[in-house]
């Protein structure tokens, strides 16, 4: 597979940090971001290269700080990766609220969520170690 050339990079100075405006941060760390999200897809940086048809390289230099991608390659890399630019952005991090809402839309959740602040830790460890049982070694129904 020929290699589209390798997109021109912009280059950052490496004490230049711009803080975000109302994060009481520095600069969005895109680069771990970046690798924290090609490792959660199980991707080398080569397979993600050649999802986004750029040199392996170029990947390389972002996640380590020495290139910034320009926007059409923040667009590839998050379709790459299957997420939207602004989680690209954000590392693929839910915030805890949309973690929380998320799990209570599972019906089987909304289900035994009432009962669980009624039991005690010894019956919490009871139901987890049943629960791992039930899918690590499932009944067979006859």
């Amino acid at each position: 597979m020929d290699e589209e050339p390798e997109p021109e990079p912009v280059v950052l100075a490496p004490t230049v940090m711009m803080p975000m405006p109302g994060t009481g941060r520095g600069h969005l760390n895109l680069a771990t971001s970046i690798r924290s999200l090609r490792l959660r897809s199980g991707l080398s940086q080569r397979q993600l290269a050649l999802r986004m048809s750029v040199p392996r390289t170029y990947v390389s230099k972002i996640e380590n700080e020495k290139a910034t991608p320009t926007l059409s390659s923040l667009e590839r890399l998050a379709r790459a990766l299957e997420v939207t630019v602004p989680e690209l952005l954000s590392g693929g991090e839910k915030s805890r609220q949309d973690e929380i809402s998320e799990l209570v839309k599972d019906q089987f959740i909304a289900e035994i969520l009432p009962f669980v602040s009624q039991l005690n830790g010894m019956q919490m460890s009871s139901v987890l170690t049943q629960l791992r049982d039930l899918t690590v070694r499932p009944r067979r129904t006859a």
